[in-house]
Formats: structure tokens, C-alpha cells, sequence
């Protein structure tokens, strides 16, 4: 039976690999600082497969064709597409499509209908926290796409409870593999926006608290009360409540959190035990 062996969390501000050399040396060592213990978990972790859960940048999917849930079910996906991740190491990144299909067919089992694709681009919100955290080597990717760009968006409720399913799912697949979650996005952000570059530290701490808190309904009402506000990219803060759904709600674990106006996000790294 495959074995759930580590849940995480990470920010993926494009600045942080855009703008680089042009940041601060205390943002840089912030940054630094949460990707490198971030990825000496992920790889103590000894993952063969890593379920990645990020939004799509309008990448594979537009106003046309915009699913709440997509589960990339093929054997391989391609790089990032983005010109300024041009350095990215791997232009192609192998995928697990034995279990990528046995969860998006467990997920029809309870009460969920994502979509599946079989030729996904994974975009800088999946490849930037692989490659500044060190993953090495790098498991095969199962890779989830998660709607936080435009509404109407999966509820906050919702996006806990696919969690949820997505451990069960691992828990059910027959054979013997170490899986791992890691959720990107967030934490407080505003893009193409008057208030771009504004971070809400205040809420972004709060919000945190919740996570560490276990009980889901304070936080589910603090979101729907504050999330809106603070900042259109905040809405990826739904990826950290699929992590925090797989992990049953308890054990989070912030490793560093700093608000980074250089790279317009409050930059967050979690795991959960």
C-alpha cells in the first residue's frame, strides 16, 4: 500500500526567480532561509512521487475551459513555459499516471468530479518551489491545479476536504510508494492590482495561527471574512488548506514566514506531521 511520509507548504513569487539578483540581501536570505529547510524535509521525506498542488498561471487553461479541480494523469509533463525560467533544469518532468488515475477515480467515489489531463505545462507556481528548494533527485510529479485565478472558486470548505480525499486515495493505492503533498501559492498578494506589493502581514499571521489552531471551522469563517481583502493572489491560500485537509488538520509546522514586498508576497513555508 502506498504511505503518505510528508505534507508542505511553500510560496512561488515569480520575483523570487525574475528579479533575483536584484533583491535585498535580507529578502534573499529570507527566501533562503524557508526553501532550504523547506527542501531538506521534502528530500528527507525519500518521496517516489510528489503531489504538487498549484494554481494554473493561464497556462493550459482560459475563460474557454477553466476546471475548479484538473489532475494531471500523464507519464510525463512538460517545463515551465514562462522565457524567464529559461534555467529551469528539467524541461520535461516524469508524472505517475497509475496513481494520478486511481485519484481522480477514487475522487468520483466521494463526491468529487475533477478533470484530468494527460498534457499539462507546469507552470513557475509548480517548478519554482522544486527547483529553489533543492528537490534532488527530483520523484515523479503528480500535479494538481487548483482554481484560484478566477472566480467562481472551489470554497474554502471544499479545497480541505479534496485534501481529504487526496490521502484516502493514497492510503488506497495498492502498491508499496512514498508520497508526499506539497501546496504552492500565497500567502497574502495582490497582482496586476493598484495594491500590488501591498502585503497584509496582519492577516497573513493570523491565518497562520488558524492553521495551527486544528479547528477548521475558525478557520474556514476567518477566510471567507478576510481573504478577499487581503489581496486577489490570496486566493492561494486555498492550495494550503488542501495540504492541511490531507493532514487531518493537525501537526502544521510554520518554518519561516516574512513579508516581502520586493517579491509582492507574504512568503510562507509550512510542513505538517
Amino acid at each position: 500500500m502506498a504511505e503518505l511520509v510528508g505534507i508542505f507548504a511553500a510560496s512561488h513569487g515569480p520575483m523570487i526567480v525574475r528579479k533575483w539578483d536584484a533583491l535585498t540581501p535580507t529578502c534573499k536570505g529570507a527566501i533562503t532561509t524557508g526553501f532550504d529547510e523547506l527542501g531538506r524535509r521534502i528530500n528527507a521525506a525519500r518521496a517516489d512521487v510528489l503531489v504538487v498542488i498549484s494554481p494554473d498561471h493561464w497556462v493550459n487553461f482560459f475563460m474557454n475551459n477553466l476546471p475548479a479541480i484538473c489532475v494531471g494523469v500523464g507519464e510525463m509533463h512538460a517545463g515551465p513555459p514562462e522565457p524567464w525560467l529559461a534555467a529551469y533544469p528539467h524541461k520535461e518532468m516524469p508524472g505517475h499516471a497509475p496513481l494520478a488515475q486511481h485519484i481522480a477515480a477514487h475522487a468520483f467515489t466521494r463526491g468529487f468530479e475533477p478533470s484530468v489531463s494527460y498534457q499539462l505545462a507546469l507552470d513557475h507556481g509548480f517548478c519554482i518551489p522544486l527547483w529553489k528548494a533543492g528537490v534532488d533527485p527530483l520523484p515523479a510529479i503528480v500535479p494538481v491545479v487548483i482554481n484560484t485565478v478566477e472566480p467562481p472558486l472551489p470554497s474554502v470548505r471544499r479545497c480541505c476536504d479534496w485534501g481529504a480525499v487526496l490521502a484516502e486515495a493514497v492510503a488506497s493505492f495498492p502498491d508499496h510508494l512514498r508520497v508526499a503533498i506539497l501546496a504552492t501559492g500565497g500567502l497574502s498578494h495582490s497582482i496586476g492590482e493598484p495594491t500590488m506589493g501591498a502585503i497584509d502581514e496582519a492577516f497573513d499571521r493570523e491565518c497562520l495561527q488558524h492553521f495551527a489552531s486544528r479547528n477548521r471551522e475558525a478557520l474556514f469563517q476567518f477566510l471567507d471574512q478576510r481573504m478577499e481583502a487581503a489581496g486577489n493572489g490570496t486566493a492561494e491560500v486555498r492550495n494550503w488548506l488542501v495540504a492541511h485537509g490531507a493532514a487531518d488538520a493537525r501537526g502544521f509546522d510554520l518554518i519561516h514566514y516574512s513579508a516581502l514586498p520586493e517579491i509582492y508576497v507574504g512568503c510562507g513555508f509550512a510542513s505538517w506531521k
